[in-house]
C-alpha cells in the first residue's frame, strides 16, 4: 500500500527551482531513502512533506487526503514526524520536557504515558537522564532525543533528515539499529542521508536527487551494483 504519494512537485526559492518536478511513491512500513549531492533537493522534499515549504506546483497525497497547502501542525497532526538535520532541541529544558514537545498537539494521556515509555525501550539512557538539560547532552544522545520527540508525535510516517550527521562511526551504526527498529515496528520512514553505503544498506527503495531532479531509482540493493551510483555516491 502506497502511504505517501508525491506528484510532480516544484518548489522556488526566490527565481531558483530547488525542486523540477520531482515524483516519489512510498510504501507503507517501508524505508525509502533519497540519496545525492548537497544541494540537489533533499531537504527541500522532506520539508514539502511536512509543510514548512510550499509548492509552486505539484500534489502530495497522505494517506489518501491531499496535504501540500496544509499547516504543518495539521501535517503532524495526520501523522508526520519531521526529524531535522542539526537535531534543533531546546537546549535549556530536559530531555523530558524536549520529549514531550512532541506531543504538544495530543489529548490523549494514556497514548502519551505509552509512547514516552516507548521512547525510552527504544533509549534506555535517556530514562536516567530525563532531568538533564538537553546541551549537556552527547550528540549521539541529542540525536536519540530527537528520535524519541517524533514517536511522542504519534507518527505514521518519519522523515529523518541526516541523522548520522557529526556521529561518531559506533553512533552511526547505533542510528542505523534505530531505524530499521521503527520499520520493523510498522513505521514508515523517509532517510535523507550523506552516507549513501548506509542509507542503502537500511533501504528498500532509493531514489537519487541531483539537481532538482530524481535521475536513477529503485531497488535500493540494486542501486547499490548501479555503476554510475557506485562511482558518484559509494566512492567504488
Amino acid at each position: 500500500m502506497i502511504l505517501l504519494s508525491i506528484k510532480n512537485i516544484v518548489v522556488r526559492y526566490g527565481g531558483v527551482e530547488a525542486l523540477k518536478g520531482i515524483s516519489l511513491e512510498i510504501e507503507e512500513g517501508s524505508i525509502t531513502t533519497l540519496i545525492g549531492s548537497n544541494g540537489a533537493g533533499k531537504s527541500t522534499c522532506l520539508k514539502a512533506v511536512s509543510g514548512i515549504t510550499p509548492l509552486s506546483s505539484g500534489e502530495i497525497w497522505f494517506k489518501d487526503k491531499r496535504i501540500d497547502g496544509v499547516k504543518p501542525e495539521k501535517i503532524v497532526k495526520m501523522g508526520v514526524a519531521h526529524i531535522p538535520e542539526g537535531r534543533r532541541l531546546f537546549p535549556h529544558m530536559s530531555v523530558y520536557d524536549n520529549l514531550m514537545t512532541g506531543a504538544f498537539l495530543r489529548r490523549d494521556k494514556p497514548g502519551i504515558n505509552r509512547d514516552i515509555e516507548k521512547a525510552y525501550s527504544h533509549f534506555p539512557i535517556l530514562r536516567k537522564r530525563k532531568r538533564q538539560y538537553a546541551q549537556s547532552l552527547s550528540g549521539g544522545e541529542q540525536q536519540m532525543v530527537a528520535f524519541g520527540r517524533g514517536l511522542l508525535s504519534n507518527p505514521k510516517l518519519f522523515l529523518f533528515d541526516e541523522p548520522s550527521l557529526g556521529l561518531a562511526p559506533i553512533l552511526v551504526n547505533e542510528v542505523a539499529d534505530h531505524i530499521k527498529r521503527l520499520a520493523d515496528e510498522g513505521y514508515t520512514v523517509i532517510l535523507v542521508e550523506q552516507n549513501a553505503n548506509l542509507a542503502l544498506s537500511l533501504a528498500k527503495r532509493a531514489y537519487v536527487l541531483e539537481l532538482g531532479k530524481v535521475t536513477v531509482e529503485g531497488d535500493a540493493r540494486e542501486l547499490q551494483n548501479n555503476e554510475y551510483v557506485r562511482k558518484a555516491y559509494l566512492g567504488i
